[in-house]
């Protein structure tokens, strides 16, 4: 380990500095975004945005993924468990539901801090949908090539006025095309 410190914490402190990372990940997200949006415009923020998360979400995944000892084709069970240890998951209140007879899983977030801290300063909501395809598809795939995603609810195609965003994972039989998004 480098930063020694770490290691004279408390198990409390420990919990409240992961809680601080994950904001300090998301401020820096929101703030080189916000940064783009204002110069170039909501549209070339959005490209870079999905770019982004096309890379960031597969390195979040494996690293997870060997975090949590996951099996290769960890299936609904893993990508459920490890949708919990994403920097999203300490910030975001979100619900996961597990159909194992129809093979799907959906993830609900119930608050998200992004749209909220927008709202907040008087900004429209972020464009969500296009690069939550990505980023989502994308995780999923990692965790296992089996699964596909689909968007049910996400700014500015909300359906679903109880959350934010919804996204259904299927589990199926082969490995799923990467679909190229965004």
């Amino acid at each position: 380990m480098k930063n020694k410190i770490l290691l004279s914490l408390s198990k409390e402190e420990l919990i409240r500095l992961v809680e601080d990372y994950s904001k300090n990940w998301l401020a820096m997200d929101g703030v080189w975004f916000q940064s783009v949006e204002r110069a170039r415009g909501m549209d070339e923020a959005m490209r870079h945005d999905a770019e982004a998360w096309r890379k960031f979400t597969v390195i979040e995944a494996r690293r997870i993924k060997a975090f949590l000892g996951l099996p290769e084709r960890a299936g609904l069970d893993g990508l459920a468990r490890a949708l919990q240890f994403r920097f999203y998951a300490n910030l975001n209140e979100a619900d996961i539901l597990v159909d194992e007879e129809r093979k799907t899983l959906v993830y609900r977030t119930r608050e998200c801090r992004v749209q909220r801290a927008r709202e907040r300063k008087g900004m429209p909501f972020h464009p969500c949908k296009p690069v939550g395809e990505i980023e989502y598809a994308g995780f999923a795939r990692v965790i296992d090539e089996r699964l596909s995603c689909e968007c049910l609810s996400c700014f500015p195609d909300v359906v679903d006025p109880g959350c934010c965003c919804a996204w259904r994972f299927t589990l199926h039989d082969s490995p799923v095309p990467d679909r190229k998004v965004g």
